[in-house]
């Protein structure tokens, strides 16, 4: 199991990533068998392969993920962080607020992701 440290700068490598349009180093940040919600409630994605694939249309769209509090760890394998995402819709500017959950496994990569946040979470700018 990842220790705090490790968990925090795993959620900040997973942000920078993401921040410099690079689906593939995100997609290392997960387990072979790994599961992306997104938002929670929507169908599961499963496997390195589809969660790669997920990453590359999320960066595709020039969304920025920028830190809204301090990245949380915890006593066990999990961690948090709150989060905004900006990005630019058909009809303006926008702005998602999230915060996502991960679980980690003993070599400390994601096993699991779930991203909380509801239509009622997004402002146009």
């Amino acid at each position: 199991m990842s220790d705090e440290a490790g968990m925090k700068r795993a959620l900040q490598a997973y942000v920078d990533h993401f921040n410099t349009s690079n689906p593939q180093a995100i997609s290392s940040l997960f387990s072979d068998d790994a599961t992306v919600e997104d938002p929670v409630g929507t169908p599961l994605i499963g496997g390195r392969d589809a969660i790669a694939a997920f990453y590359r249309k999320s960066v595709e769209t020039g969304a920025r993920l920028k830190l809204a509090a301090p990245i949380r760890a915890s006593h066990g394998n999990a961690a948090a962080m709150a989060f905004d995402v900006e990005l630019n819709l058909p009809q303006g500017p926008a702005v998602i607020r999230v915060i996502d959950t991960f679980t980690f496994n003993q070599a400390g990569q994601f096993t699991s992701m779930r991203a909380f946040w509801g239509r009622s979470d997004m402002e146009m700018s």
